[in-house]
């Protein structure tokens, strides 16, 4: 059907307002059903309409939909609505089945955990009276920057549609803060023709304190593919009028980076980037700026504010407390709210709980004169449009000029302090745990097996363990933060290494409730026998189009390969090249031997002898998918392999 097909392709693109257009059409014609219920669910959460998913992902599932996402996806659009008890049935049956990717097992493992203390965070509640503000619209209002008496904010009031969601594209707006700024009404005005472009999507503005430095993010141009498409951008106010913006050099090309923040001397610059490295998805950035106007390397702000999930919007407070948005720490919903405050070298991340975050997302606080009243956005229920902008105000009392609690949070004693139990710290023991097994089906457990365990940066052991009869290794101590490797050997069969990270790991202190608490995570590794003329196919080895050269995402893979012969110094291999059956059989045979070579000759690069191997191309003469028709069905015979050919 014409409709699907105009969907996918519009999907394929990041057009998913246009996507959803077209999949309707087909789901009114009873088009595959299960399918485009599932591009629709799909092209709403990544247009970040939530709820609207949630009846398409259940139409999905009850259809037997295989994406093994799919379900991790309904459950957390669930828990946007706020119907946690069914958003945590559904991360429970998500984490137990068998075909579950195991990082999504885990965040849904956490999210279980989560949801059981979400009518905890809904108590507490502080003392602050909530409103939306009069000039928001249908559209998007958000992102709420000071700057003297003006309220500078992101909004969809361009010509343009953002084809991501339908809406008008994002531009920086600005409207005079009335006397009660509950009242901050009319109609916003362009904050300046410089900060300008019509075909782009501009917001998160963040001002110096002497407002003379303007940094936004500025993306969404279809110029680069995906998230990479949003940099962040400088401006500066001489003589009244801002400078044409300039894009600054702490961005990453291949990365998001956003929602920029200042600290309060404007020496540091603060961000969000899901660039490599971090602890997963969005996570928040440092740079400090010297007199010269030169930018210092980015610096993660490391594992006690940044977690698995997105950290986003920073904003620092007079006082130098850490505000932010989370989707990572336990909260309500999506993006929650939340405050980080070092003492004496300890990070307490607290949740703000009610009125401030809701089961949507609630970000981008900003405080104004002082510290007992500001603005947030929101897309709450109850508002006008998509992202709304909120006034908050603490009531006044003599001895109160912040929206914290009455008691100390801070306060060892104070029985809502996360990090204490009856004025002592709580602590948590790490271990680490597991399994060793045959891979087969079904599995069989191996015993004596040497189960080394190294740091992530060395190949010196720290500790050496042993696999019991029922091919069970007992528990090691390890440390928050830090990444292992556990390399396991056993006669007979091919030695493995098998990552293991505490990053993300880390329990909160809210889940605490004694002064010590022991947790042990536990990782299965399965080995493969040592077999003569036994054959592994490599996976993601791909070339481009009539090539042989090795591609940077072939040389990660072959990276592993290089892995597993050095940890193997005895075995011998025959690294094979297939290709599809689209050319003649004599152009594809000599191009599957030059990639054979390609690959062996990079192995051979990286210190592997080459006695050790052979190279061989086998063209199209071993196909998987004899008639293959689909791209997909090419793919699988378009692979490379290696089969052991002594040990």
């Amino acid at each position: 059907m014409q409709a699907y097909k105009d969907g996918v392709k519009k999907f394929d693109n990041g057009e998913y307002d246009l996507a959803i257009k077209g999949f309707q059409k087909a789901a009114d014609a009873n088009y595959e059903p299960t399918q485009t219920s599932f591009f629709i669910a799909e092209s709403y959460r990544l247009s970040n309409r939530f709820k609207e998913a949630i009846p398409y992902y259940k139409k999905a599932l009850d259809g037997g939909i295989v994406n093994p996402e799919a379900q991790f996806q309904y459950a957390y659009a669930l828990k946007t609505a706020g119907q946690y008890a069914e958003a945590s049935t559904q991360f429970s049956a998500f984490a137990s089945a068998p075909n579950s990717p195991k990082n999504l097992q885990e965040r849904a493992l956490r999210e279980v955990e989560i949801l059981k203390i979400a009518d905890r965070l809904k108590t507490t509640k502080l003392e602050v009276e909530l409103k939306d503000l009069p000039l928001n619209t249908s559209g998007a209002e958000f992102s709420p920057a000071i700057l003297g008496k003006e309220l500078v904010f992101s909004s969809s009031k361009k010509e343009k549609i953002y084809k991501n969601n339908g809406q008008a594209m994002l531009g920086l707006y600005k409207v005079n803060i009335a006397e009660d700024p509950w009242q901050t009404q009319g109609t916003p005005v362009l904050f300046s023709k410089e900060i300008f472009a019509e075909d782009a999507n501009e917001g998160s503005p963040a001002f110096s304190p002497d407002g003379k430095t303007l940094v936004f993010a500025r993306g969404n141009t279809g110029k680069k593919n995906g998230t990479a498409d949003v940099d962040l951008y400088l401006s500066r106010n001489v003589n009244g009028q801002w400078t044409p913006p300039a894009i600054l050099p702490v961005n990453d090309s291949l990365a998001w980076d956003g929602s920029p923040a200042f600290s309060r001397d404007g020496k540091t610059l603060y961000f969000a980037s899901n660039r490599a490295g971090g602890a997963g998805g969005i996570d928040l950035y440092r740079t400090n700026m010297d007199a010269s106007g030169r930018f210092s390397k980015p610096v993660n702000m490391g594992r006690d504010i940044n977690t698995a999930g997105d950290e986003m919007f920073p904003y620092v407070a007079e006082g130098g407390k850490l505000y932010f948005a989370s989707d990572g720490h336990p909260g309500l919903g999506k993006l929650d709210l939340f405050s980080a405050t070092r003492s004496q070298g300890i990070i307490t991340i607290e949740n703000l709980g009610l009125p401030f975050n809701s089961p949507q997302d609630d970000f981008g606080l900003v405080f104004y004169e002082g510290l007992r009243k500001g603005f947030f956005s929101s897309n709450r229920d109850g508002g006008k449009g998509d992202d709304d902008l909120y006034y908050f105000a603490a009531p006044e009392e003599p001895d109160s000029t912040t929206i914290a609690k009455k008691d100390d949070p801070n306060d060892p004693m104070n029985p809502k302090n996360p990090n204490y139990v009856n004025g002592k710290p709580k602590v948590v023991r790490y271990f680490l745990a597991g399994d060793i097994s045959e891979n087969t089906t079904p599995s069989q457990p191996l015993d004596s097996a040497i189960v080394n365990i190294l740091p992530d940066t060395s190949d010196v052991p720290i500790a050496q363990v042993f696999s019991d009869a029922a091919g069970k290794f007992g528990r090691h101590p390890v440390e928050e933060g830090k990444s292992y490797v556990l390399l396991v050997q056993r006669k007979g069969y091919i030695s493995k290494r098998e990552p293991f990270s505490m990053n993300g790991r880390t329990i909160p202190p809210i889940f605490l409730t004694k002064v010590l608490t022991d947790t042990t995570y536990y990782v299965s590794v399965k080995l493969d026998k040592l077999e003569l003329n036994k054959t592994f196919v490599l996976e993601n080895i791909y070339y481009d189009l009539n090539k042989y050269n090795i591609r940077p995402d072939a040389a990660i893979e072959l990276d592993k390969l290089v892995q597993i012969l050095k940890d193997n110094p005895s075995m011998k291999i025959e690294l094979s090249s297939h290709t599809d059956a689209r050319a003649t059989d004599a152009y594809n045979m000599t191009l599957s031997q030059n990639r054979a070579e390609s690959a062996v000759n990079y192995l051979n690069l990286k210190g592997i002898d080459a006695d050790r191997m052979v190279a061989r191309g086998y063209g199209e003469r071993e196909l998987i998918i004899p008639n293959a028709k689909t791209e997909e069905e090419h793919q699988k015979n378009r692979r490379t392999e290696f089969t052991i050919l002594s040990y």
